[in-house]
């Protein structure tokens, strides 16, 4: 195991050409703002087949989103030498017991796959436990990241 000192998160981007990852790399030291942009920029150069090689490669980690597409959720798998992969799917309204009452809240299935020789279970269930919480809070979000 190769222990990395930088956080480059991919991206994947639907394009007609098929799915493409652009990375963006050290996302620890960028703001959410910063963040956004570059994801808006390497999208676009996805689409318009701009992307170099050096742009979609040092991933540790993979973020894509189904949600355009439909369907509730799936398994997302692993590309090596990647440690894990966050799925999201379409959100939808759905009715939740908050404390004593019945809400209609707005919920994101996400799914996580990851590598177990690197990442435990336990830790991977307490990341997406705080993953949610920042999303269903996005002033929170914006606070501590």
């Amino acid at each position: 195991m190769v222990l990395k000192k930088y956080y480059n998160i991919g991206i994947a981007v639907d394009t007609e050409q098929g799915l493409m990852v652009p990375v963006i790399r050290n996302v620890d030291a960028k703001s959410v703002l910063q963040l956004a942009a570059e994801l808006g920029d390497l999208a676009q150069k996805a689409r318009d087949r701009k992307l170099t090689l050096p742009d979609m490669q040092g991933g540790s980690f993979t973020i894509t989103n189904l949600g355009g597409i439909g369907g509730t959720y799936f398994t997302p798998i692993v590309n090596y030498p990647e440690v894990a992969i966050l799925g999201m799917s379409r959100t939808s309204r759905q009715q939740v017991v908050i404390g004593d009452k019945a809400e209609i809240r707005l919920m994101l299935p996400l799914s996580l796959s990851y590598d177990h020789r690197v990442i435990n279970g336990a830790d991977a269930a307490r990341f997406i436990v705080k993953l949610a919480g920042l999303l269903s809070d996005p002033f929170q979000l914006l606070s501590e990241v």
